[in-house]
């Protein structure tokens, strides 16, 4: 009868010490607000609006201790309209991430639908990414703001290093005997300083074929950079940017250029950004920030050159760890050869050169 009793008490036990080696944490985020825009074609408007400070979502994500330093690790990330109750990224089950790999003290492997180096090294720098969508340059031209994923991808991330960290991702177009063909290479390297507050990254992309490769075969929705999408032989991004925290304040720099080869009429189409904004806790609780965008575009066809000039501003007031309310405003204001503007997210163009934006939102975390 004892040895029945040992037995059932170690199978009892064994299971437990099983399922304390791995771990699998549900997490989310929930964004929702009310949006006023000046112009879209032409008039004013009010939306009940989901993702202006960030997109919300929901997501699964694990781990398994194999020994030796080495796990198992996954993630899946789905992005939704908590307004609809619609599915985000084209109506993908994940659609923001989904991936399997190893991590181990050389580094971590994993392959699926993940973040490109642009978006992994740069888009902590940027307002767009830290403070609200809206900031991103341009409608996001250059994925500073993580707006686009990459699928059939395999990256690696290496361990810290002196405060060092490499990263680089290949994706497989998947065309048989065209190798090269939708493929994306992406390379990106950031430095965190040891004894001091800074942060320093670059990183490089190029895309092929990016019309099937990262915009799932449908024209962005921003006029600003959507005419060259669609016949792009390849889209390259290149970025660097820094950011220094001094006390309660924080300011960062961030330079892109992405180039659209055979973007409009057989000829490259260029954008540059330039973005600075600084940010400081006025209380433990209550944040504010301010940041400018500059856009320079070129067209080589036409030698046409659009302008956008953004200027954003920030507050950030957090209820509790989990909970905050944010306000942001933007005026973004197009010259050059630009006649219209159109901020990230806002569904219309403007009829003329200027569109505002004002958003009161409210954010919770799980």
């Amino acid at each position: 009868m004892k040895r029945l009793s040992w037995a059932a008490a170690l199978l009892c036990i064994t299971p437990a010490v099983v399922y304390a080696q791995s771990s699998v944490t549900l997490y989310g985020l929930l964004d929702e607000g009310l949006t006023y825009s000046s112009n879209q074609n032409g008039h004013s408007a009010w939306l009940l609006q989901s993702g202006g400070g960030s997109l919300s979502r929901w997501g699964l994500r694990g781990a398994e201790d194999l020994g030796g330093g080495y796990k198992a690790v996954f993630t899946l990330e789905n992005g939704f309209d908590l307004s609809s109750g619609n599915l985000s990224n084209n109506g993908r089950l994940f659609g923001r991430q989904a991936y399997v790999g190893i991590s181990s003290p050389y580094g971590t492997i994993t392959l699926g639908r993940q973040y490109e180096e642009v978006a992994e090294m740069l888009s902590t720098v940027a307002a767009g990414l830290n403070w609200a969508v809206y900031f991103a340059h341009a409608g996001d031209v250059d994925n500073a703001g993580g707006s686009i994923r990459i699928n059939n991808s395999v990256k690696y991330a290496s361990p810290k290093i002196g405060g060092f960290t490499f990263g680089a991702l290949y994706s497989f177009g998947g065309q048989p005997g065209q190798f090269s063909t939708n493929s994306v290479t992406s390379v990106g390297l950031s430095y965190t300083g040891i004894n001091l507050p800074l942060y320093i990254a670059a990183a490089y992309t190029i895309i092929k074929n990016p019309y099937a490769a990262a915009f799932d075969s449908t024209a962005p929705r921003n006029i600003i950079y959507a005419p060259y999408v669609q016949s792009a032989e390849s889209e390259s991004i290149a970025g660097v940017g820094t950011s220094y925290k001094i006390g309660s304040a924080s300011v960062a720099f961030e330079y892109t250029t992405t180039r659209f080869k055979k973007g409009f009429l057989g000829s490259d189409v260029r954008f540059d950004n330039y973005e600075a904004n600084v940010g400081y806790f006025i209380t433990p609780f209550l944040f504010a920030g301010a940041a400018y965008i500059y856009t320079h575009g070129k067209v080589g066809a036409t030698s046409a050159s659009p302008i956008y000039r953004a200027i954003d501003l920030y507050t950030n007031y957090f209820l509790s760890k989990r909970t905050d309310i944010y306000f942001a405003a933007e005026l973004l204001k197009a010259a050059g050869s630009a006649t219209q503007a159109q901020i990230t997210l806002i569904p219309s163009p403007s009829s003329g050169q200027t569109q505002g934006l004002l958003r009161v939102g409210i954010r919770h975390r799980f």
